[in-house]
């Protein structure tokens, strides 16, 4: 509805309208006359003025529709960079390049003005120009007039960067940093062309720089953050590990080596997984006691490989796209020589949780393996609430991360992807982890996986943290789940005496006293 803010008249515009994103939602000028909205797969302009709308992006020679977004959602768009700071402009991108698009057919002069690539070589040098960063945080949309800087980011290298747009007569985009790590966080002096901007590699933390050039030249290190750095063992390096799916998707798994690493011997692994995530490559951990019980630097540190491999996903089979995804990650990362075949361990959590559960019913080449918060009955979770929004799953399951039709269209897809349905086909070693106050993905879907374990005697223990929801907030009870799952694999994949607590359990009457000892030591 179009509605006038001083009478309240109430006109509609459409109805029945589709938001595949967040990006499908009305976009309004800064100028209020106008605004962008996405229908089928293009860009349209409402005239506020004169209650008309057209087609913005049908004749320009690129496609805006995400293809990579592998939701169960119809043509969804890449996101919308802004507004230019004159209304007559927006910025959008196809995923690859920034594209200038006039909202004007004509200029001044009647002559017709056309759509523009800003970057030019994005899509061509598998280079996307990803972010826009802000400089005056009070600006009231895009000035093009001015230099414009960008984050750069090379989708197979991992590399990243900065870049300027100059959009004056003639159009320049210049590299400024260009670099095999992590590079953002750029601000700008209010009133000086002095810049700050970060960097960070797996391997050395985030430090931020400054420079006094509009090219960003000249740095120099403003902070010096993990003083005691140089005191603890440290990742060797990451590597990038290129695979096929057994779909046939091009796909990307980081490879961080352990502290000490010498060529030619192989450590025990943890392999860890959530969707997409080969892009964090170049990120620094910083070792601390999470939610989840995992940190890839604390494991690194302790003489781990860790192995990161994306997931992408085929509608109506979220299970068994882990196993197309992971297992021949996996296969190609021992080609390296780093990760030893027989001391390999899994992890996730969450969606990743619901991986880990999958994938032990569909494999045994895992030793061992952690699931924090999994789904385990596909059919059941799809009936339950999300208690920490209120909302029913099924939203989640047909239009989000399940990646699922409604259960009655397809019940196989159902059954094939749930864990629960292939219980007997386990021989993994499980640390299970699910809390009673968990709002996102119900208490009962671990206590489903859990019994039916129990009652087949598989080996498993399920941790549960009272009053705790999706993931561990108290500092004690991330302690104390993060020292577990690391004696965990410390005894399935380094050979360690197993704990007391795995082994035999923990007498009720001495839990709390156990917790509290274990505290008081650690």
């Amino acid at each position: 509805y179009l509605v006038d803010l001083k009478t309240g008249k109430r006109d509609k515009i459409r109805e029945k309208h589709y938001l595949p994103s967040f990006w499908a939602s009305p976009q309004p000028s800064p100028d209020g006359t106008k605004f962008l909205y996405w229908e089928g797969t293009h860009y349209f302009l409402y005239d506020m003025i004169n209650k008309t709308s057209r087609n913005l992006t049908q004749d320009i020679k690129t496609s805006f529709v995400d293809v990579e977004d592998d939701h169960n959602q119809k043509t969804p768009p890449y996101g919308i960079i802004g507004w230019s700071s004159d209304s007559k402009a927006v910025l959008l991108s196809d995923g690859w390049d920034i594209w200038q698009v006039p909202t004007d057919l004509k200029d001044a002069k009647g002559k017709a003005l056309i759509a523009f690539n800003l970057t030019q070589n994005g899509k061509r040098d598998k280079i996307r120009y990803e972010q826009r960063y802000q400089r005056d945080p009070e600006e009231k949309g895009i000035d093009l007039k001015k230099p414009n800087y960008v984050r750069i980011y090379g989708e197979w290298t991992k590399k990243s960067g900065l870049a300027r747009i100059e959009n004056g007569k003639t159009l320049v985009v210049k590299p400024l940093i260009w670099e095999d790590a992590a590079i953002g966080s750029l601000y700008k002096a209010k009133k000086a062309d002095v810049f700050v901007f970060a960097k960070e590699t797996f391997t050395k933390p985030r430090q931020y720089f400054v420079s006094n050039s509009v090219e960003l030249t000249s740095e120099k290190q403003l902070t010096k953050n993990a003083p005691s750095f140089d005191k603890y063992a440290w990742s060797a390096g990451a590597r990038l590990v290129d695979y096929v799916s057994d779909k046939g998707d091009s796909l990307q798994g980081a490879l961080f080596l352990p502290a000490g690493y010498e060529q030619g011997k192989k450590y025990p692994t943890i392999i860890y997984y959530y969707e997409k995530l080969s892009q964090s490559l170049h990120n620094f951990s910083n070792p601390s006691y999470s939610g989840t019980g995992w940190n890839p630097a604390i494991y690194t540190s302790n003489g781990y490989a860790v192995f990161i491999p994306d997931i992408v996903y085929k509608l109506n089979d979220p299970g068994m796209s882990a196993v197309w995804c992971v297992l021949p990650g996996v296969k190609a990362a021992l080609k390296t020589g780093v990760i030893d075949e027989a001391r390999m361990g899994i992890h996730g959590h969450s969606w990743g949780g619901y991986q880990t559960s999958f994938l032990i019913t569909q494999t045994n080449m895992f030793k061992a393996a952690a699931a924090g918060a999994p789904l385990t009955d596909m059919i059941s979770m799809y009936n339950l609430i999300y208690k920490n929004t209120g909302t029913s799953n099924g939203a989640i399951f047909e239009g989000s991360q399940g990646r699922l039709v409604a259960p009655w269209e397809n019940w196989d897809a159902y059954h094939r992807n749930s864990p629960i349905y292939h219980v007997t086909k386990v021989q993994t070693p499980l640390l299970l982890l699910h809390n009673d106050a968990d709002g996102a993905v119900d208490f009962t879907q671990g206590v489903e996986f859990y019994t039916a374990l129990r009652r087949l005697k598989k080996p498993v223990v399920m941790m549960q943290y009272k009053g705790e929801n999706h993931g561990l907030a108290k500092q004690p009870n991330r302690k104390d789940y993060s020292v577990r799952m690391m004696e965990f694999f410390d005894a399935q994949l380094k050979g360690k005496p197993a704990p007391e607590w795995w082994s035999k359990g923990i007498p009720r009457l001495d839990l709390e006293k156990h917790l509290e000892n274990r505290i008081f030591e650690d």
